[in-house]
C-alpha cells in the first residue's frame, strides 16, 4: 500500500468516526467507497487518539474540578469530537431490539431518528455507567484507561465485521463495508490497537486481559443475537457494540 494511500485511508477513518475536517480521504475529488475498507483498518488507532483527548481533558479537569464534573466535562467534549456517533446507535439498538418484535420491525424502528423509551433509557444507563467508571479511577490512570477502552471498543468493530455479515438487501454503510472485510483487515487492526493500549498494559497487565477477553466475548454473543434478530449487521449495531466494549473495559479498570 502506497503513503498516498496510507494517509487517504487513515483521513477516512477521521472523518468517518470524528467531526475533525482532516483533507483527504473520502473528501478528495474522484473518492470511491473502496477507501472505506482499508479505513476500516485504522479504527482501534483513531479510537486511541480519540481516548487520549478525552481522557487529557479529564485528567486536566481534575485538577481543578471533582471526578465527577471532569469526566462530564470530557464526555461533553468527546460527544462534540465526534458528534455522539455512537451513542447515536446505542440509542437506536436500544429502541429498535427493546420495541420490535420481528426482523422487519427492529429495522425500521432503527431507521427512525426518534427517540422511544427503550433508547432514551438504555443510552442514559450506557452513559451513567461509563461515566461512574471514569470517575471511579485513579487520576494518573485515567488516560491511559480512557485510551485503552477507546481503542479496544473500534477493534470489536472490526471483529464483528469479519464475523456476521451486513443484513441482506438493505443499503448502509455496514453493508458496503463488511462484505469487503477479511481477516488481513482484523490482523493490521489488531496491530494497530496496541499503541492505544500498551501503557494500560503497563499499568495493569490483568485487568487488560481481563478487559480483552470479555470484550471478545461480548462481540461473540452480540454477533450471534443481531444475526439471530435480523440476519446480520447494522451500522448502528456496530456502533452499540464499540459503545459497550468500551463500557466493559471502563468497568473491569474500575473493580476494587
Amino acid at each position: 500500500m502506497s503513503i498516498t494511500r496510507v494517509f487517504h485511508s487513515f483521513a477516512t477513518a477521521v472523518q468517518f468516526l470524528t467531526r475533525v475536517p482532516l483533507p483527504g480521504g473520502m473528501s478528495q475529488p474522484g473518492a470511491d467507497i473502496t477507501l472505506l475498507r482499508s479505513a476500516v483498518m485504522y479504527f482501534p488507532l483513531v479510537g486511541a487518539l480519540i481516548g487520549f483527548a478525552t481522557g487529557s481533558l479529564i485528567w486536566l479537569a481534575l485538577q481543578v474540578w471533582p471526578p465527577f464534573v471532569a469526566v462530564g466535562l470530557g464526555l461533553v467534549f468527546e460527544a462534540m469530537l465526534t458528534g455522539g456517533f455512537h451513542e447515536d446507535a446505542v440509542a437506536d439498538s436500544c429502541d429498535a431490539f427493546g420495541g420490535g418484535w420481528t426482523a422487519d420491525d427492529v429495522l425500521r424502528i432503527m431507521k427512525d431518528s426518534r427517540i422511544g423509551s427503550f433508547g432514551a433509557l438504555g443510552l442514559l444507563l450506557a452513559v451513567g455507567l461509563r461515566a461512574t467508571s471514569l470517575a471511579s479511577l485513579e487520576p494518573t490512570h485515567v488516560i491511559l484507561t480512557t485510551m485503552a477502552s477507546a481503542a479496544l471498543g473500534r477493534w470489536a468493530i472490526l471483529l464483528l465485521m469479519a464475523t456476521v455479515p451486513p443484513v441482506p438487501k438493505r443499503d448502509s454503510l455496514a453493508k458496503d463495508v463488511g462484505e469487503q472485510i477479511g481477516w488481513r483487515e482484523v490482523a493490521i487492526g489488531s496491530l494497530l490497537v496496541v499503541p492505544g493500549i500498551v501503557g494500560y498494559a503497563m499499568h495493569d497487565l490483568q485487568r487488560l486481559a481481563i478487559g480483552l477477553f470479555a470484550v471478545m466475548a461480548i462481540a461473540f454473543i452480540w454477533g450471534r443475537y443481531v444475526r439471530w434478530r435480523i440476519g446480520g449487521v447494522t451500522g448502528d449495531c456496530l456502533g452499540a457494540l464499540c459503545y459497550a466494549a468500551q463500557v466493559t473495559v471502563l468497568l473491569v479498570a474500575s473493580t476494587k
